[in-house]
């Protein structure tokens, strides 16, 4: 998904600098493949302090697999979602996440098909602005 690429994408160019090592998990934005990917996290690396999750439904699986674990959430690893969907204030602990402007997206692919409907020129891509909420799990 392009969403997903976009995001490893983001997630790699934050670490390209740093001293950390990128590790990843692939998952399908599901919560059984979020469960299935932090499992495979903690093999690859058992010292693992932080995770950023693709979605807050594979985000919801990653706390399920680290609590089955043994592993705490924040005080052993940090979980980071996106896209700040509703389940994301109600896991446990709450879903620390990014939040991606849904209505305005809406609003915007409506404009852009209208545009092309017309025989207008669109913009090759449009990025609007997220937005850091912090709740308990990061």
């Amino acid at each position: 998904m392009v969403a997903g690429i976009d995001r490893l994408a983001g997630y790699r160019a934050e670490l390209r600098n740093s001293k950390r090592r990128s590790i990843v998990a692939v998952g399908d934005f599901t919560r059984e493949s979020g469960a299935v990917a932090m499992r495979q996290l903690l093999d690859d690396d058992p010292a693992l302090d932080a995770v950023f999750v693709a979605s807050d439904l594979m985000a919801h699986g990653a706390l399920s697999a680290l609590r089955q674990a043994g592993r705490r959430v924040p005080d052993d690893v940090a979980v980071i979602g996106f896209d700040d969907i509703e389940l994301a204030r109600y896991t446990e602990p709450p879903l620390t996440t990014v939040r991606q402007p849904i209505v305005e997206l809406g609003r915007e692919l409506a404009r852009q098909l209208l545009r092309l409907a017309g025989g207008e020129e669109i913009e090759p891509a449009l990025v609007l602005p997220t937005s850091l909420v912090v709740r308990e799990s990061g």
